[in-house]
Parts: C-alpha cells; structure tokens; sequence
C-alpha cells in the first residue's frame, strides 16, 4: 500500500510540475517560423532554432507562419488558440511587419498608424490579462544593400510603431531591426549572402533552378539571428532569463 501511495504521490507530483512549466509562445510570419524538411532545406526561420539558447526549463512553441501580417494571424483564429492556452508565467514574443507590408492583399496589409498598432496592442493587453509577459520585436531586416554598399531599410514605419507601442505601454522590447542591421552591415554587400539563400542553378538539391531570396535565413543567418534574439531576452529581466543558456 506504502508503494502504491508514494507511486501516486510521484506521479502527481510530475503533473503538478508540468503544469507550472512555462511556456514561451513565439507568433511572427516566415522569418521566425519552423520550416518544412530542416534536414535538406536550407531555410530555417530563426525562432526555429531558438530552442538551443534555452534549458529544458520551459517550452518553446513556435507558432510563426509563412506568410501572416498581425492581421491575418488573427483573422485566421491563430491568436485565438494561443490565447486559450496561455497562463500566468508564460511569455509571448510578438513580431509581425514583412507582410503587413502588402498593400496588394486586404487579408494582410495593415495601416501602421492605425490597424497594425491596434493589432498590436491588442496581443499585448490579452496576453497581460492572462498573466503572461508580452515581449515586443521589430522585424529583422532584408539585406538590401544599394549600388553604395549602404543596407537600405525595407520596413518604413513599422519598426516605429513597435517602438510606440513598447514605450506608451511599457512593454519588454528587442530591437531586432538594428540587431540584424548591425549583422548584415558586419557581413558585408557580399559575404551577407550567406545570411539568406543564394544558390546558383545546381549548386543546392533543394532549390535546383536556383536561389536569390534576401528576405529569408539560411541555417547560419537563423542561428546568429536567434543568438542575437536570447543574449537580448535576457537582458530584460522579465523571468524569462533564468531559462537562457
């Protein structure tokens, strides 16, 4: 009987030790999300790879994907499925932008000023009212180097409204724009080709007719990414840090 109560008791235990792990929710478009066949594909989004910057102490859910605006992430039910799972010690990081941009599809594009603050806002007050800590991030750039070898920005206002928003509501916040900036500049016009996907025609079985994507990583621009993305999280101080290697 003595056995069967302390079996219990472990068991119980377990469950009541899983149920307090934390849970850190990552929600973005492609650059942050998991991407298909990570053995033979070249491309990887770097909350992919965040896992390696993080102990066993809390789960990484990655919900990023391809091709989602702060619009279209809600519309689509995505926001709501993440809202019924969030508790108190759990963490949201938000990064939207790339395709907020797209004033050629209603379903995404967002006015910065106004529907992708809102947006914004909004994931930020109902991750709060479940307890959980919202982390803001600006979107990493593209490399876009003009004829000068000076890097271009691509995102207009976006970042700006991000930093808006972290400031009037006093939420955590990762630069990501001038992190990647900062990486892309140190690579170089050419060397940051390495960043992204650049193949020639036949040079990578994944991409047989060739590569020239500047927008999304490869597997060494996702891993320096994320490093970039936790040696910044934990100089927060938001809890989170005590999970980071």
């Amino acid at each position: 009987m003595k056995k069967i109560f302390l079996l219990f008791s472990i068991v119980i235990s377990t469950f009541i030790l899983a149920q307090k792990k934390p849970t850190l929710f990552l929600i973005g478009d492609s650059t942050m999300a998991n991407k298909e066949n990570p053995d033979k594909n070249p491309e990887h989004g770097w909350g992919q790879v965040l896992n390696q910057f993080f102990t066993t102490g809390i789960e990484i859910q990655n919900h990023a994907m391809n091709g989602r605006s702060s619009k279209s992430f809600w519309t689509e039910g995505r926001w709501a499925a993440i809202e019924k799972q969030l508790k108190k010690g759990d963490f949201v990081i938000i990064q939207f932008g790339h395709n907020d941009q797209k004033v050629k599809d209603s379903t995404k594009f967002t006015n910065p000023y106004t529907q992708y603050r809102a947006n914004l806002e909004r994931y930020v007050k109902e991750t709060r009212a479940k307890g959980a800590i919202p982390i803001l991030m600006t979107s990493i750039v593209r490399r876009n180097f003009n004829e000068n070898g000076v890097l271009i920005d691509t995102h207009k206002e976006y970042p700006l409204v991000v930093r808006m928003v972290a400031n009037d509501l006093n939420v955590p916040f990762v630069d990501m724009q001038l992190l990647t900036e900062q990486l892309e500049i140190t690579y170089g016009p050419e060397n940051s080709k390495k960043l992204h996907l650049h193949f020639k025609e036949g040079e990578e079985p994944y991409y047989p007719k060739g590569k020239d994507d500047d927008t999304h990583l490869s597997k060494l621009g996702a891993d320096l990414e994320a490093k970039l993305a936790a040696d910044s999280l934990k100089k927060l101080k938001t809890g989170l840090e005590k999970f980071i290697k």
